[in-house]
């Protein structure tokens, strides 16, 4: 059996986070630079290995200053932590459902994480080449990445969610 090599097409793809804001409403952000990959034997995808990473410089979320503040020390810290690393990556079937499993690095601390795996299909576009799309979603911790940074404000509420969501929807090219 063939080793297939698929790359992340970057212009259909996206990279998502959601966190609440004071408890009472959700910021969106977005990593505008990422790369990865996904091995598999065959054409299925099934047990592939997977990696990615996202530069940490590209995070959007619509609102200049809060942007500069995520690429501060106090989260992200990007001169000195300029990537997000997803290693080690396998695409499992448990109960019925795909999940992508791996290591999560941010800002030097690595934590297991898992990814719950929707498979949209293989297809060839209008060039010849082989596609296949997939959607991700998953929470992780904030604070277990050492993105600690919190305030309360006067009434009390807690400015920034320690859950956070991911969501991807990620379209790869084979090679």
């Amino acid at each position: 059996m063939s080793t297939n090599k698929w790359i992340i097409d970057p212009t259909h793809s996206e990279v998502s986070f959601k966190v609440k804001h004071l408890v009472i409403s959700t910021v969106t952000g977005y990593f505008r630079n990422f790369e990865g990959e996904a091995h598999t034997e065959g054409e299925d995808f099934s047990g592939a290995d997977v990696r990615f990473a996202a530069d940490t410089d590209s995070i959007d979320t619509n609102q200049k200053d809060r942007d500069a503040h995520l690429k501060s020390a106090d989260f992200f810290d990007a001169a000195n932590h300029p990537r997000l690393v997803f290693s080690n990556g396998k695409l499992v079937e448990e109960d019925g459902s795909l999940v992508l499993k791996g290591e999560l690095t941010i800002r030097e601390t690595t934590r297991p994480v898992s990814f719950e795996v929707e498979h949209g299909g293989v297809a060839v576009d209008g060039y010849g080449q082989t596609k296949a799309g997939f959607e991700l979603e998953g929470k992780i911790s904030r604070k277990a990445f050492g993105l600690t940074w919190s305030a309360v404000t006067e009434a009390g509420s807690v400015v920034v969610g320690d859950e956070v969501k991911i969501l991807a929807s990620i379209q790869l090219v084979k090679q």
